[in-house]
C-alpha cells in the first residue's frame, strides 16, 4: 500500500497552490525613477515546486516611458526572486536604445528564478531599477550590478562603431556600406564558437589529472592605444580547463585606472583559436603604476560535448575604467588585428546595425546611421 507522510501532503498542497497563484509581481522603481511603468503582462509566467524550491519561470512584456527631458541610451533592471539564495536574481540590459523624451519601450523578460518554499511572503518577483544611461553618458539608478560601467562601455562602443560605417557610407556611398556589412554579417556567421563553462574557484580538475596541472604562460596582443600594458600572465591547464589566471599590469597613462577587462583567446591542439571570454578585474593603478591581478576562477572548454583541449592562450585588453568613470575601448584599428579581427565578437550595436540591414536592407541603414 502505497502512503504519503503529512509533511509530502502539505508540501504537495503548497506546491499545487503555488503553481495555481498568480505572481503578485512588483515593480519597485520609486517616486523620482526616471521611468514609469506604463503596463505589463504577467500572463505567460509560472512557478512549480521542486524539491525545497520554488522554481519561478519569468515570461513577461513591460512597457516603460521615459520620465527626462533627455534620450536614453541603455537601461538596465535588477529581477528578484530571492537576494541571497543563488539562482535568485538576474537583470535584463537593453543597450542601442534611442528613446526620446515621453517615448514609451517594450522590455521583454524571459528568464528562470529560484526561491526556497518557505519564504517569508509577500510578492514572488520585484523589479527594480538598476539604471538608465542618457544621451550625454549622464546615469541615474542604484547601480548595484555596476551597470552604469556596462551601459557605458556599449554606448563607447556603439558611437565607435556608428561612425565608422557612416565614414564607410561618406566615402564609398551605398556599395561601399553594403559590401562592409556583408564582411561583418559573414564574420559573425564564420566566428569560430565554443561551450565555455566558468567559475569561482576550480572546476572540472579531477584528483587524476592534478599530475597533468601544468602552468601556460600568455602571449600578448599589443594595442599601442591601450592605457595599459600586460607585463606577464599565465594560468594553470590541465586538459581542456584553466584555472587561477595571474597577471602583471603596468598603468603606462596620466590618470588613475580603477577597473581593467582583459580578453582572453584559446587555442585548441588544432592550432583553431577562438574567443574564450574575458577576465574583468578591480583594481586601482596610479599613473605609472603596477599591479597583479590575480583571479580565482576557472574556464573549462567543450565543443560539442567534446572536451576542447588548451595549448595555448592569448591575452589583451579589452576595456578599461579610469578612477573618474571615464571608459576606454578599443580602437576599429586595433580591432582589425588579423587574430583578433578572427575571433572577436561585434558589438551590440554592430548587431543591431546589421541585422537592421539583413531586414530592410541598405538605404535603411544609411537613414538609420543618418540619426545621429
Amino acid at each position: 500500500m502505497y502512503m504519503l507522510t503529512k509533511f509530502a501532503v502539505a508540501a504537495m498542497a503548497v506546491g499545487a497552490l503555488w503553481a495555481q497563484s498568480p505572481l503578485d509581481p512588483r515593480i519597485e522603481f520609486g517616486a523620482d525613477a526616471p521611468l514609469a511603468v506604463v503596463s505589463s503582462n504577467w500572463g505567460e509566467s509560472k512557478t512549480t515546486a521542486r524539491g525545497g524550491a520554488m522554481v519561478i519561470d519569468l515570461k513577461s512584456s513591460i512597457v516603460l516611458k521615459n520620465l527626462q527631458n533627455k534620450r536614453i541610451r541603455a537601461v538596465t533592471l535588477l529581477v528578484l526572486a530571492q537576494d541571497v539564495t543563488p539562482g535568485g536574481k538576474g537583470s535584463i540590459s537593453l543597450a542601442s536604445l534611442d528613446v526620446g523624451p515621453k517615448e514609451n519601450f517594450p522590455v521583454k523578460i524571459d528568464m528562470r528564478l529560484l526561491r526556497p518554499l518557505d519564504g517569508n511572503g509577500g510578492s514572488l518577483v520585484r523589479v527594480r531599477l538598476d539604471g538608465v544611461l542618457f544621451e550625454d553618458l549622464s546615469f541615474l539608478g542604484d547601480n548595484r550590478l555596476n551597470s552604469r560601467r556596462s551601459m557605458l562601455l556599449w554606448e563607447m562602443e556603439a558611437r565607435r562603431d556608428r561612425k565608422y560605417f557612416k565614414s564607410v557610407l561618406e566615402a564609398r556611398g551605398l556599395d561601399g556600406l553594403q559590401k562592409e556589412v556583408l564582411t561583418s554579417l559573414q564574420h559573425q556567421a564564420e566566428r569560430p564558437k565554443v561551450d565555455v563553462q566558468m567559475a569561482r574557484g576550480l572546476i572540472g580538475m579531477p584528483a587524476t589529472a592534478a599530475a597533468e596541472n601544468r602552468q601556460v604562460q600568455f602571449s600578448f596582443l599589443r594595442m599601442p592605444d591601450a592605457p595599459i600594458d600586460i607585463m606577464a600572465g599565465s594560468a594553470k591547464v590541465a586538459v581542456n580547463s584553466a584555472h587561477m589566471p595571474e597577471f602583471t599590469v603596468r598603468n603606462k597613462s596620466s590618470r588613475a585606472v580603477r577597473f581593467m577587462d582583459i580578453g582572453w583567446i584559446v587555442k585548441d591542439s588544432g592550432g583553431r583559436e577562438f574567443l574564450a571570454g574575458s577576465l574583468p578585474a578591480d583594481l586601482m593603478l596610479s599613473p605609472g603604476g603596477m599591479g597583479h591581478i590575480d583571479q580565482k576562477a576557472s574556464l573549462k572548454f567543450s565543443d560539442g560535448g567534446s572536451p576542447v583541449t588548451i595549448q595555448g592562450m592569448t591575452g589583451f585588453v579589452n576595456h578599461v575604467e579610469y578612477a573618474d568613470g571615464e571608459v576606454w575601448i578599443p580602437s576599429r584599428a586595433s580591432l582589425e588585428d588579423p587574430r583578433l579581427a578572427r575571433v572577436a565578437a561585434p558589438s551590440p550595436e554592430e548587431q543591431r546595425l546589421t541585422d537592421l540591414y539583413r531586414r530592410k536592407g541598405a538605404k535603411a541603414l544609411a537613414e538609420e546611421l543618418k540619426k545621429f
